[in-house]
């Protein structure tokens, strides 16, 4: 009897693309910072950020026209940190189409076939390149791809800016790549074209059944097309996980307020399910954290039930409508409470300046550990009373004996950070990145120059962007002595994680 052969078990999970501790540096400041991400083969993916945040230098180094600074990427398993793009079995799809002016539709979606080899097992033609009827079949089929058929003869210069942009994803898929780059290519379009250009993407990357990388800052592409969004900033990953999953759990305040509209507060975790928050005590459906442990939460408009105040329902808070507007399928109302400024979205509205309860169910409230509670920087003592952060010098209470060149660990709490309109009134200056309303107070992210953040709290409102001035008082700076951590027995590290 012959012994029975067993096919062997196909992969769990089937990564096309694996980045492991990806890092780029330019002139001293971190863009993508230790990113380590798998891609499964098929899968549409959004690398979803602000502007600056790292996204499309991370996306370049998948294409090769950015070398890493440190860590390796691997596609289909083989080490391709070192190979150059036309080495590499993806092709990219920029926001500028980068069409060439000279030539046809066809010649266009025909250049890089007329330079590319024929793979193994295919017939070559003259100098080992694909034949004239090849390269019109192939041309053909990804044209009617991009509902393009018939344009073969077009000039590129008369095409509107959605053909222009289809031409350019028919001259990238043609060539047949594993991964397909795709570098906000929509950002150039007016919104009707972009909304019927989402569809069309969507479509293709059914067709095509390869995987798309896909780049942009607009959430609601992201949550429209994608497979898995992975939610990036300063240079590192937030969140990756399904669109539903990053707008029903987001992991912290920063991905809560990107994705979608939110009121984001901070709070209190009194016991295990129960959560403190706008003076009151909520019933919530988190545990695990520790006792009284300061948290954010997220609560989004469309879970806040509002009611008539002295109506049959009841809430938990009381407030004031400020304004009422129709969405359409909702209306979105400005809520004042005593302690926070919630929006909520019902199919019912309420006149402005009417009194209503909000009642915010369990499930609508969502737990998420603080980013950050307090400074904290890893530095040296500068002088007799000074010390080095973010390249200023701070003057600190020196109780302790530290020496100019003491290694040191400094901690500054958010509300010890002041801020100044002009940055020759600071110590050092920054950008304001971000600025997080959390009801009495806004929370506030300072992005210096020496590639270090600051975040405070303060009641003040920043613009994006603002150049600023830092000061911190002395008695609001902890200095403590750095203490190296001890590093792995036999020299093993731990792992990164996917």
């Amino acid at each position: 009897m012959a012994k029975e052969i067993k096919s062997a078990p196909a992969e769990k999970f089937d990564k096309i693309i694996e980045l492991r501790n990806v890092s780029k540096v330019y002139n001293g400041v971190t863009a993508v910072d230790d990113i380590t991400l798998s891609v499964k083969r098929g899968d549409f993916i959004t690398l979803l950020g602000p502007s600056g945040c790292g996204k499309t230098t991370l996306l370049r180094m998948i294409a090769g026209f950015e070398e890493p600074t440190k860590g390796k990427i691997f596609i289909e398993k083989e080490d391709v940190t070192d190979l150059p793009p036309h080495k590499r079995p993806v092709n990219t799809v920029f926001q500028k189409y980068a069409l060439f002016p000279h030539l046809s539709v066809f010649g266009n979606v025909a250049f890089g076939l007329k330079l590319k080899k024929v793979p193994a097992g295919v017939k070559p033609g003259k100098n080992g390149q694909y034949t004239k009827a090849e390269i019109s079949e192939k041309v053909g089929a990804a044209l009617k791809l991009v509902g393009l058929s018939g344009y073969e003869k077009r000039d590129v210069n008369t095409l509107s800016g959605g053909q222009q942009q289809r031409v350019a994803i028919a001259r990238a898929i043609v060539l047949e790549p594993k991964v397909l780059l795709l570098d906000e290519p929509l950002g150039a379009l007016d919104l009707k074209m972009r909304k019927e250009m989402q569809i069309e993407l969507m479509s293709m990357h059914k067709n095509l059944g390869i995987t798309f990388i896909y780049v942009t800052h607009d959430q609601e592409e992201a949550l429209t097309m994608s497979d898995k969004i992975v939610v990036i900033n300063d240079g590192a990953i937030q969140q990756a996980g399904t669109p539903k999953k990053i707008y029903d759990e987001p992991i912290n305040a920063f991905v809560a307020n990107f994705i979608g509209e939110s009121n984001i507060l901070s709070g209190t975790m009194v016991a295990d399910y129960k959560i403190q928050f706008c003076g009151a005590v909520f019933d919530c459906e988190d545990r695990g954290f520790n006792k009284n442990e300061p948290v954010d939460l997220v609560v989004r408009p469309e879970d806040i039930k509002v009611y008539p105040k002295g109506g049959a329902n009841k809430g938990t808070l009381a407030g004031r409508v400020l304004s009422t507007v129709f969405k359409g399928t909702y209306y979105e109302m400005n809520i004042a409470t005593e302690h926070y400024e919630f929006t909520a979205q019902n199919v019912d509205g309420r006149a402005a300046g009417s009194e209503v309860e909000l009642k915010i169910p369990p499930p609508g409230i969502h737990i998420m550990k603080k980013m950050r509670t307090v400074n904290e920087f890893v530095t040296q003592v500068s002088g007799e009373d000074t010390v080095e952060i973010a390249g200023g010098h701070f003057t600190f209470i020196n109780t302790r004996g530290f020496s100019k060149g003491d290694k040191v660990t400094v901690r500054v709490p958010f509300d010890k950070v002041n801020l100044t309109d002009s940055e020759d009134d600071g110590v050092i200056g920054g950008n304001i990145g971000q600025n997080l309303y959390k009801g009495a107070y806004y929370q506030v992210q300072v992005y210096t120059d020496s590639d270090e953040d600051f975040f405070l709290d303060t009641t003040d409102e920043w613009d994006l962007d603002d150049r600023v001035g830092i000061n911190i008082a002395a008695d609001g700076i902890e200095v403590e002595r750095y203490v190296e951590e001890e590093s792995e027995e036999n020299g093993e590290s731990g792992e990164s994680p996917d």
